[in-house]
């Protein structure tokens, strides 16, 4: 898919290289992923990058531990940008993330105003793996990012970090029901 200026705005990592920069963001994903894992969350993690590579803030999912299902990394960085950088530093902002933005966070991305994203694996790759576990689907259809924001520039998945993802999603599924209380 191209758009009006023909830059390309989805592409496998794969067919590129990330720099050694890019590459430790994506890792502070799975790190804060295996922290949500080991709060017994949905193992995902974000982190906002400003146009000159400064970590500007972080999360990771808080659905389980928050009974919220809006508890998405990738909503509270959009949000933390609209409250704390002026259009233009969003636009120039990196969202690197484990997982590929849904279409709540993508539209909240969009809406915002930020800019690229870099994720580890594909909202199709989750998909697969969900059903692979007997696990349940998502509520929401799982649609690309460039369908519900067209004009953001989207780069993933990283093979090598979509199979670490791959793993982590297996381990939470596998976990036994969190105690109430």
């Amino acid at each position: 898919m191209q758009s009006d200026g023909e830059r390309p705005l989805m592409m496998d990592v794969s067919a590129t290289l990330l720099s050694d920069e890019e590459r430790r963001h994506l890792e502070r994903c799975i790190e804060l992923a295996e922290e949500a894992l080991s709060a017994h969350d949905e193992p995902f993690g974000s982190v906002l990058v400003s146009g000159d590579g400064v970590r500007l803030a972080e999360g990771r999912n808080r659905v389980v531990a928050t009974g919220d299902r809006t508890q998405h990394p990738e909503i509270e960085l959009a949000r933390w940008a609209a409250a704390h950088l002026p259009e233009q530093e969003r636009a120039a902002a990196t969202v690197f993330t484990t997982g590929e933005h849904c279409p709540m966070c993508a539209a909240a991305h969009g809406w915002v105003g930020l800019g690229r994203i870099v994720y580890a694996h594909s909202s199709q790759q989750l998909a697969a793996w969900l059903g692979e576990l007997g696990a349940p689907l998502p509520p929401v259809r799982p649609l690309s990012v460039v369908e519900i924001a067209p004009g953001v520039r989207v780069e993933g998945p990283v093979p090598d970090l979509a199979l670490r993802m791959r793993e982590l999603h297996r381990r939470f599924h596998l976990l036994p029901p969190a105690s109430g209380g």
